[in-house]
């Protein structure tokens, strides 16, 4: 069989999806990566189409929007009325009033449908010289369907649950609102439609019966795996069509070489990429345009957005958005890289360490409880517990350029801008605000002073004092107490 050639996709997105309860139309709500229509409209646009148009209504603003973003080439018909998909149809027709060959029509809420099912579906149309091909599936409780009724096993026409009797209530096969039209019929059908029915509307699904009445060749095509067509009516059905999403993402990551130890509390959006003999432990969660190189081991609960993993590094119970994490890299846990962190080829970031803007050179490490903000540290410098580059004056922000093979003592303040030389070191609980030139000691402390019998005159009758008496009195002293009578 030959590649088929589509005319053009419409993409019914105009519903006003009443049961999602969302000031957000239905078709933008987001699912492990996409909007629902990304998910549609990737699958569609696999397919080449010479023409996308897709049907808007209810918060027309906001999908027109999204659809410059995600699909800028796309055709908008807009329906204004919600008066049934089959005026929506007729809708996106007269948009494109010189459309001819064939045409698909799908949902914009089915975000599981997949490219090899649309394309095997207009492949048996254009075989069969068709008029009409729809998609069907046997559900194991068809409940709220439109049943497809058959006649010697040619399809005659489909009934809308509202509209169905107790026996054609009891079909299974399914109408799944995915078809394959050809222009011309389906014009002339369109234009036959009434809204004798139950919702008062005009059915898409009566489509198939007018045409079929009128002697064309109507076929059905049944999909192979029936949870490709669930739809999308509320938030329920959206989590549960996640999960399918999210089963589908990780089944293909594993065939392909990942290893996922526990696929019920993992995440991976759809455009995540995860190289072959990563590791994503429990927990893992991986969002946007995350990518993880080969050898990586990331989690126990940890969550990246957009962020960059590079080989052999390890990212174990860590936020990190819009960072890049370099090969052999260490982070966590419980840290957290902000947007534009870079940590160089082994570089660590280690237990509660905050970064953000942070340039961390190779070999270099921050090993806990520290904040790194709008700093460069050169490779091999080490930054001690406690220490904090103070960026903020209050109004604005400034960096702090920490050279090679540096060592910051522990309790440091680095109060930015301030550059430290290549070699240096501070002492522990230095308060630095002046540059240090290479291979320089910087000492930023008040000499200690000691008062001596403080507590003693100060906090007479505490612990404290009972404490300091009995060291001050010494072993000599409680030995002889022990020997008294």
């Amino acid at each position: 069989m030959t590649e088929a050639r589509l005319a053009a996709v419409v993409v019914l997105a105009a519903g006003e999806g009443k049961r999602m309860r969302s000031t957000t139309p239905k078709v933008l709500h987001p699912l492990c990566g996409r909007s629902l229509l990304g998910h549609v409209l990737a699958a569609t646009d696999a397919l080449g189409p010479d023409r996308t148009v897709v049907v808007v209504g209810r918060g027309r603003d906001q999908v027109e929007g999204h659809l410059e973003t995600i699909a800028p080439s796309a055709v908008v018909a807009v329906q204004p009325e919600q008066r049934g998909t089959g005026h929506a149809v007729r809708t996106a027709m007269d948009t494109v009033p010189d459309l001819v060959g064939t045409v698909l029509v799908v949902p914009g809420d089915t975000p599981l449908l997949t490219a090899a099912s649309l394309r095997n579906l207009i492949g048996l149309h254009q075989h069969l010289g068709a008029a009409a091909t729809l998609l069907t599936a046997v559900l194991p409780d068809p409940t709220g369907y439109g049943r497809v009724l058959r006649a010697g096993g040619a399809v005659r026409g489909i009934v809308e649950q509202r509209d169905a009797d107790a026996a054609q209530l009891t079909i299974t096969e399914v109408a799944t609102s995915v078809y394959a039209f050809e222009a011309g019929p389906l014009r002339t059908a369109l234009s036959e439609l009434s809204t004798d029915n139950a919702q008062g509307e005009e059915y898409l699904t009566d489509v198939i019966g007018i045409l079929s009445d009128s002697s064309h060749n109507v076929a059905g095509s049944a999909v192979a795996e029936w949870q490709q067509v669930l739809g999308v009516n509320d938030r329920a059905q959206l989590a549960a069509v996640g999960q399918l999403m999210r089963d589908r993402i990780l089944q293909r990551l594993m065939l392909d070489g990942v290893t996922v130890i526990d696929p019920g509390t993992t995440w991976v959006d759809i455009e995540v990429e995860v190289q072959p003999d990563a590791t994503l432990l429990p927990g893992t969660r991986l969002y946007a345009l995350t990518t993880v190189a080969p050898g990586a081991v990331i989690g126990p609960d940890t969550t990246l957005i957009d962020t960059s993993v590079g080989a052999d590094a390890r990212v174990r119970a860590s936020t990190c958005e819009r960072a890049v994490i370099g090969p052999e890299a260490i982070v966590g846990p419980y840290t957290y890289l902000r947007p534009g962190s870079r940590l160089g080829r082994g570089a660590k970031a280690g237990g509660f360490v905050e970064m953000k803007a942070a340039e961390v050179g190779d070999g270099a490490k921050v090993p806990h409880l520290s904040y790194v903000g709008d700093a460069t540290i050169g490779p091999g410098s080490n930054i001690g517990a406690s220490t904090v580059f103070v960026n903020y004056d209050g109004q604005a922000k400034h960096r702090t350029t920490v050279g090679a093979n540096v060592r910051i003592g522990s309790d440091t303040m680095l109060i930015a801008p301030v550059e430290v030389g290549d070699g240096a070191y501070t002492a522990a609980g230095s308060v630095i605000t002046e540059d240090v030139p290479p291979g320089a000691l910087a000492v930023g402390r008040a000499r200690q002073r000691t008062v001596l019998g403080w507590v003693r005159r100060a906090r007479p009758g505490t612990s404290s004092a009972e404490s300091a008496a009995a060291a001050a009195a010494g072993p000599a002293a409680a030995a002889a107490d022990e020997e008294r009578p």
